[in-house]
């Protein structure tokens, strides 16, 4: 088992920045591929950003490319969203899921485990 919990939600004005933290505990941290991803309200759960177990390879979702950087530190069991630019649209529950397959998937049904969430707010 993994448990993830996320942070860093907030309220923020339209073209500022927030950092969001997961951090994971349970099973080794950095045998699993890590990604966020979003649901915003009315609409389904889509992928934002997913990074590789040593971190060497990132994905992006088109809307957030350029304006987003995935991270993490496998000392402290921990993955990170830093997202600029934010816009109105970005507005959603940001979820942190842990991926413990062989390939770096973008998909939520490919994922292992998940937390609950925490929520992003962008104002216009």
């Amino acid at each position: 088992q993994v448990q993830l919990v996320e942070s860093g939600g907030g309220l923020v004005q339209a073209g500022g920045s927030l950092r969001l933290s997961c951090a994971a505990s349970g099973r080794t941290f950095s045998s699993y591929h890590m990604g966020w991803f979003r649901q915003a309200p009315g609409k389904e759960r889509e992928f934002v950003a997913v990074i590789s177990r040593s971190g060497g390879t990132t994905y992006y979702a088109d809307s957030v490319k350029g304006r987003f950087t995935i991270s993490r530190d496998n000392a402290k069991n921990t993955v990170y969203l830093q997202m600029n630019s934010l816009k109105p649209e970005d507005t959603a529950v940001y979820y942190c899921a842990a991926d413990g397959s062989i390939l770096v998937r973008t998909t939520s049904n490919a994922m292992d485990y998940w937390g609950k969430g925490t929520l992003v707010t962008v104002s216009s």
